[in-house]
């Protein structure tokens, strides 16, 4: 049951879009009506403000943070274990994919994937992190820099910590990332994908 609670929480937590709270109080646009149409800080980007979305990826990073940091730190005297950690880490990530609070519309994961991550263990959210940046700076698309690090995530884990619960939690979040950026491959695959800055039409 508490485990139960844990994946719950994890989940109502990951509903809770920053790109479209972030852009109503800063009286943007719905970050679902431009560009991509992605509730995510890229396409908040392409609003031109880049505190929003700025705010957005922090606030998108934290929420995965938190739910895997409150099962690591509080889960264990409830009888939470590996198992139901890797369980609250994919819950979180689930519910930014679909959020209960947004008509299960919601964005592509990059941002809260990285903060489970983070939160499962510094190194490994950093190992990622970098692999985003390095392809992101040479190449200069979002979605091709989350391709090529959700492809690393699992192999950065497995390669730390070998093979358990919470690597298989990795592996799912990082199918679901590449599932999720199926338009953006074809985009890539015809060189129509916008470039990280580019403006909404």
């Amino acid at each position: 049951m508490s485990t139960a609670l844990f994946v719950i929480a994890a989940y109502l937590i990951g509903s809770i879009s920053f790109a479209v709270v972030v852009s109503a109080l800063f009286g943007l646009a719905d970050p679902r009506t431009y560009g991509s149409k992605n509730p995510g800080a890229t396409n908040v980007l392409r609003s031109g403000n880049k505190a929003a979305a700025a705010l957005t990826l922090l606030g998108d990073g934290f929420k995965g943070w938190l739910a895997v940091w409150l099962a690591m730190r509080f889960g264990e005297q409830y009888g939470v274990g590996d198992t139901g950690i890797a369980l609250v880490s994919l819950a979180v990530f689930l519910g930014h994919l679909w959020p209960v609070f947004f008509r299960f519309v919601g964005g592509k994961g990059v941002a809260t994937a990285l903060g489970v991550l983070l939160g499962l263990n510094g190194w490994l959210g950093l190992a990622t992190l970098v692999s985003w940046l390095v392809i992101a700076y040479a190449f200069r698309y979002s979605s091709l820099a989350a391709l090529v690090a959700s492809i690393f995530a699992p192999f950065y884990y497995g390669l730390l910590f070998g093979v358990d619960a919470k690597l298989a939690a990795v592996a799912a979040m990082s199918a679901l990332l590449i599932y999720r950026h199926r338009q953006n491959i074809a985009n890539l695959l015809a060189g129509k994908e916008s470039r990280i800055g580019s403006k909404k039409k």
